[in-house]
């Protein structure tokens, strides 16, 4: 399939997109932050750069995007041109994340990880999310993955 706009156009559109203070960031700290709790945003020096860092807890946070992680949900689709470019960048990301968690959980580091389709969309359960990350965070559990339900294709 070729592309619809020119590759100057689709660099400049794809320059655009963020990957620190998204929406579904901002809206993760927001609700820890109407909770108590205080964090460092993305600390330079820790393995991965979490987005969300609470020393006192020992926990991290990633808030991860469903298309750039390979999320297996209804918001990850494979674009149509140039399919094993993208498949060979997703798959280095997945990759990553792996490494990354590896790291921090051998350093003594509790993770959580909250996907955007748990906090997009009309099926978005914010006040449960609130509840199950701060339930985690004073807890004692190592790992948190917070999903999106589960809608069909």
């Amino acid at each position: 399939m070729v592309d619809i706009v020119d590759p100057k156009t689709r660099s400049r559109m794809m320059s655009k997109i963020r990957s620190t203070h998204t929406r579904p960031e901002i809206l993760i700290r927001q609700l820890l932050h109407r909770q108590g709790f205080r964090f460092r945003l993305h600390v330079q020096n820790m393995a991965g750069k979490p987005d969300i860092v609470l020393p006192r807890y020992r926990a991290v946070i990633f808030v991860h995007g469903c298309f750039w992680h390979g999320h297996d949900c209804p918001l990850f689709r494979l674009p149509g041109t140039r399919q094993d470019f993208w498949q060979e960048k997703i798959g280095r990301n997945r990759e990553n994340d792996r490494k990354v968690l590896a790291i921090l959980l051998a350093s003594g580091w509790r993770i959580a990880v909250v996907w955007e389709c748990a906090v997009r969309g009309k099926h978005a359960d914010l006040p449960g999310i609130t509840q199950e990350l701060g339930t985690w965070l004073r807890g004692t559990g190592s790992y948190l993955e917070l999903r999106g339900p589960p809608v069909s294709r």
